[in-house]
């Protein structure tokens, strides 16, 4: 199964502070076993809110926000894709995790599962099913299904 790890942000993630050498180090080591382990497929940090927009959809209208964005504890930091046998075996990975915001009060990491095709039942038509593996074949970045 494949599962995104969200990191999210702190007030000094939002803020612009870079992380410490050390934690960089850490992480660097931690991505490095997900490596050699076979789960880790990507994984990013993000810019603060205010690097970012934002574009809302009312019916056929769009609407570009710039940020920041308000309420810290929702946004995201960073992430990772990564494919393991479970979600038990994600949050084992993540309790091994160097906490990704020391100096904060709280550090939350999110996981979830992604979309296989079987989740979407009959609705997913063969037709669709086709193009969609026609696309991810013919999409050089990406992951395979």
């Amino acid at each position: 199964m494949k599962v995104m790890v969200l990191v999210k942000a702190s007030l000094e993630s939002e803020a612009g502070i870079m992380p410490s050498k050390d934690l960089l180090t850490a992480m660097s080591a931690f991505n490095e076993e997900l490596i050699r382990a076979g789960v880790m497929l990507a994984g990013e940090g993000l810019h603060p809110s205010f690097r970012g927009k934002r574009v809302q959809f009312s019916g056929k209208e769009r609407t570009v926000l710039d940020g920041p964005f308000a309420e810290t504890k929702e946004l995201i930091a960073g992430f990772w894709l990564w494919q393991v046998k479970s979600i038990d075996e994600a949050v084992e990975w993540i309790k091994r995790c160097p906490n990704p915001h020391p100096g904060s009060a709280e550090s939350v990491i999110e996981i979830r599962p992604l979309f296989e095709a079987v989740d979407f039942g009959a609705e997913l038509t063969p037709e669709l099913r086709g193009r969609e593996d026609h696309q991810r074949k013919h999409n050089p970045r990406s992951t395979p299904q």
